[in-house]
This record gives structure tokens, C-alpha cells and sequence, in this order.
């Protein structure tokens, strides 16, 4: 396989249908593959999919592809819906479990909702910047429904 576009298909193809931890367990795979790469040809080419790391139900880091959903897991925090999502101004914060911050606000930044800029995250707290004039109760509504999956 010497073109790179059919390399990053096989990548994104094993990623999609295997548990795939760490870069080193996908170079393992492709090389069982008969695909030999470098660590940083490798981190190129997550790059350019886009690909990035979200916790899967047994609290394991594992890669993602963009837009994918990870069903049966509720990422919010203990309390009801309305007391995982705060606003002040244009900004608002959003509680999850411990670790699911990072997954959580790559998924809102990939859905690119109308009312929202962007989020910054930590490890259990979520950041989001609304833009101008945004409809709290429509970003309300949407980050309910994506943090309370199930």
C-alpha cells in the first residue's frame, strides 16, 4: 500500500471497528497489516483524520474518529440536567463525570451547534463559548440531550 490516501482509509477503518488505545497499538495492527510506519508519520496521519481520544465504557482512552458516537454512556455529573449546565453571559459550564470532559467537548465542537463558538475543557468541566445574542434555552436543550445520552 503505498498511497497515502489508502493508508489513512485502512487507519480510519481499523479505528472505527477495533479498540485501539495508543499509537503503538495501531502501529502493531497496521504493521500485522504488512504497513510499516514511523510514531510520526503515524501522528501525522491521526492528524489529518482528525481523529482524537475519548473514554469508552470501560474507562479506557481510546481513538475516535470525528462524529462518532459512543453510545450507552451518560456523561453527566451526579444531580439532575439543569444543574450539569450553568450560564453567565455568553458563557456557560458544564459539569460531567470525572474524564469525560475532553470527549464531551470535542463531540459539541465537531457538531458545530448554531449557538456555539467553541468549549475549552478540563478534566470533569466543560467551557462554552455562545456567540452573540445565542438562544440559551436552544444551547440548553442541546448540551442536556448530548451530556445525558443513555
Amino acid at each position: 500500500m503505498k498511497k497515502k490516501k489508502d493508508r489513512l482509509g485502512l487507519i480510519a477503518q481499523i479505528v472505527e471497528h477495533q479498540t485501539i488505545c495508543s499509537q503503538e497499538d495501531l502501529l502493531k495492527v497496521l504493521s500485522e497489516k504488512g504497513i510499516e510506519l514511523t510514531q510520526a508519520t503515524l501522528s501525522r496521519d491521526l492528524k489529518a483524520l482528525k481523529i482524537s481520544r475519548a473514554i469508552d465504557n470501560d474507562g479506557r482512552y481510546v481513538y475516535v474518529l470525528p462524529g462518532s458516537q459512543m453510545p450507552d454512556r451518560n456523561f453527566a455529573a451526579s444531580g439532575t440536567e439543569n444543574e450539569a449546565v450553568s450560564f453567565s453571559g455568553n458563557l456557560a459550564v458544564v459539569k460531567t463525570r470525572s474524564g469525560y470532559a475532553g470527549g464531551v467537548a470535542s463531540e459539541i465542537d465537531q457538531l458545530s451547534f448554531e449557538h456555539i463558538l467553541g468549549t475549552i475543557a478540563g478534566d470533569d468541566t466543560i467551557l462554552v463559548i455562545l456567540k452573540e445574542n445565542a438562544n440559551r434555552e436552544a444551547v440548553r436543550i442541546f448540551l442536556s440531550k448530548l451530556i445525558n445520552k443513555e
